[in-house]
């Protein structure tokens, strides 16, 4: 029914086959191979609407042939599929012209969807600059996970782009190095990259920091200074914690987003600005919209690509690449080299780490100086990790709260609340917004309980079906079904 054909360069000749008979019941002709060759002669006389071509061929790397490619047909939209799920990768299939790229295992339905969004886009997609001297263990950002695989999909679409990105996740998490992939892979990697944590400014201090100050403008103020924003001219500004900027400098914040300039603190003249924004948070900055504690309009302006990076405890697969890599840059530095028994790293694999990527560094480093074997074995690994659980216990390990601990916790909420607004009076709407913020993480856990079931969900929380529909639309509760 479609009459479009795609060209199909394999090894697996499992995957061939599959990908072949999904792409012909969608009505394509297909045409498959397992090398790069006869991809290459196939192009060259002008065969093909779309190219689905592995990364390793038995004679050459696709991704060296896909300049060729755009170079020939640029409008030959090209789908990447690679077992080696890198960011490197992502980002090399995207800066050399492919359309979408799928780390394998993929869904299948994921490529069909694929092949027909390219066929109807069809258009051209300009080549860009490339670094042949960036190599894997150069990496900023290490893990091979599902989940991490979409991150650096999600990065790779970003490269070409000077959108406004939110990054929410734990701390610990490595938001920062998301940041400075954006920024490092991106078109604006000849400027400078500018990071400043919100948290660690003082309150009266923050209009100075972000947007500079001139000379006299305040007590102490013995000279002109460049704020963060003239700082990162022609680069990106990562502003990390934004969810502990007060209220009246993100009404400043917001400003100069929607003017695109701003006035130095005791200034005239406005400075346009010429930068890429990133933001982060660990905090959910919707939940404190709804509090009233983070401006809505501001959340808008900067949730404009959101990235949510995964807990350590939700890539558990992710551990072993990175304890070796942590071992090899504490290595690096002059600490011993040492290994990790399988047993041990079971353990690792099995903690919750509540202080993410950053505490398993910390944990590897520990390891380096404090331990004299050469390898590390389980034994090691317990005593450590039920130290720390000792010092900092899980939340689902502490003794649930009683009726009345739970009514105090609530009243010390409030108190924080009403304190947050300083000697102001919070916006109108307060008792709304507690009860919805009840509601929300009620409701969310009932329906994990029941593994989506509404039905049942709806009974244990002791309302009518249709009111917890309702309820879940207004909340923006993701349902997740189970078996």
């Amino acid at each position: 029914m479609n009459g479009e054909t795609i060209l199909i360069a394999e090894d697996d000749s499992a995957i061939r086959t599959v990908v072949s008979r999904a792409l012909s019941r969608q009505g394509y002709r297909v045409q498959a191979t397992s090398v790069a060759s006869a991809l290459w002669k196939w192009i060259s006389d002008g065969e093909g609407d779309v190219v689905i071509t592995d990364v390793g061929l038995p004679d050459e790397n696709s991704l060296d042939l896909l300049p060729r490619i755009k170079t020939l047909r640029p409008d030959l939209p090209i789908i990447v599929m690679s077992a080696q799920n890198t960011l490197l990768t992502a980002v090399r299939a995207t800066e050399r012209g492919a359309f979408e790229y799928l780390p394998k295992p993929f869904d299948i339905g994921s490529l069909v969807a694929a092949v027909q969004r390219s066929l109807s886009q069809r258009r051209h997609r300009a080549d860009a600059p490339t670094d042949e001297h960036v190599g894997e263990e150069q990496l900023p950002i290490i893990g091979r996970s599902p989940p991490m695989q979409e991150i650096y999909r999600i990065i790779a679409r970003l490269t070409g782009t000077d959108l406004t990105v939110l990054i929410a996740g734990e701390s610990g998490t490595g938001k920062e190095l998301v940041a400075r992939a954006l920024h490092d892979f991106g078109k604006r990697r000849e400027g400078p990259f500018v990071a400043v944590n919100m948290a660690a400014i003082p309150r009266e201090l923050i209009e100075s920091e972000l947007f500079g100050h001139e000379k006299g403008a305040f007590t102490g103020a013995g000279a002109r200074r460049a704020g963060r924003f003239e700082q990162s001219n022609g680069g990106t500004l990562f502003l990390d914690e934004i969810g502990d900027m007060p209220l009246e400098a993100q009404t400043r914040l917001l400003r100069v987003l929607q003017q695109g300039e701003f006035i130095p603190v005791g200034g005239i003249h406005p400075i346009k600005t010429n930068l890429r924004i990133v933001a982060a948070s660990h905090r959910d900055l919707r939940l404190m919209v709804r509090q009233g504690l983070f401006r809505e309009d501001l959340f808008y302006r900067l949730n404009v690509v959101p990235i949510r990076l995964p807990a350590l405890r939700e890539r558990a697969e992710d551990i072993p690449a990175l304890v070796q890599h942590f071992l090899s840059k504490a290595h690096g530095e002059g600490l011993p080299l040492k290994t990790v028994t399988p047993e041990a790293m079971q353990r690792l694999k099995g903690y919750r780490w509540p202080g993410n990527v950053r505490e398993l560094e910390n944990l590897v480093r520990r390891l380096a100086v404090l331990y004299a074997e050469e390898t590390i074995g389980e034994e090691v690994i317990v005593s450590e990790l039920d130290q720390a659980q000792a010092e900092f216990p899980a939340a689902d390990s502490v003794t649930p709260a009683s009726e009345e601990s739970f009514q105090v916790s609530i009243e010390r909420h409030v108190d924080r609340y009403f304190r947050a607004h300083d000697s102001a009076l919070p916006p109108p709407g307060v008792y709304n917004r507690i009860l919805r913020e009840v509601e929300r993480p009620l409701i969310a856990r009932t329906l994990a309980a029941t593994r989506g079931n509404q039905l049942k969900a709806a009974d244990i929380l002791g309302v009518n079906r249709n009111t917890l529909r309702k309820k879940i639309r207004e909340l923006d509760i993701q349902v997740m079904r189970g078996p």
